[in-house]
């Protein structure tokens, strides 16, 4: 089934159970930089709402906070949430500053390289951070409308896999003209 069969708009929020409500509200709001908003007075358990980097954390406090399963070692195969940053030496600088145990990594395709910052939050929930935007997005074959497809790439990482976006680059007039022309030149390329 190809397109967007659910009329799906944007990621809105991630919900995490939690041992304890403030430490993971002190976390949230103090390693990744999310701020507490309004949660509806209507639920009848302890809960925060938070928001930042275009998605919402909603934390749930659990009932059994005891037998929440806890985590000891980093593995990156685990589930994670990712965020991606303006620097990963400030974030590495940043974690070893708070004391934050985490793990390094790095993945290369094509010249490209993307480093990542693994850690867990208070509950061991993983959390990955990255320069995954020196990727670009290139789907396979013809699954999805380009045009729905652009994200928020590195310039210079998708000039150096496309050097037609050169030009391109230099004509638009706003970036969101630019990342969608240098997606189409991708699309070119695999044809």
């Amino acid at each position: 089934m190809a397109g967007n069969p659910l009329g799906l708009k944007s990621l809105n929020h991630i919900s995490l159970a939690c041992r304890s409500l403030e430490k993971s509200c002190d976390f949230y709001q103090n390693v990744l930089g999310f701020f507490p908003i309004r949660r509806p007075g209507s639920f009848d358990f302890d809960g925060a709402w938070l928001f930042n980097h275009g998605v919402g954390i909603h934390l749930i406090q659990s009932e059994d906070p005891d037998n929440m399963p806890r985590v000891s070692h980093i593995n990156p195969k685990d589930n994670h949430i990712s965020f991606q940053c303006e620097s990963m030496a400030a974030v590495e600088k940043m974690l070893k500053e708070m004391k934050i145990e985490y793990i390094k990594s790095r993945v290369e395709e094509g010249g490209i390289y993307v480093d990542q910052l693994f850690f867990h939050d208070p509950d061991g929930s993983m959390i990955e951070i990255c320069n995954c935007d020196n990727l670009p997005v290139i789907p396979l074959a013809d699954q999805h409308d380009m045009t729905r497809l652009v994200r928020s790439c590195s310039l210079l990482n998708c000039i150096k896999s496309c050097p037609e976006a050169t030009a391109v680059a230099s004509s638009s007039t706003t970036a969101q003209a630019v990342l969608l022309q240098m997606t189409v030149l991708q699309q070119q390329q695999l044809t």
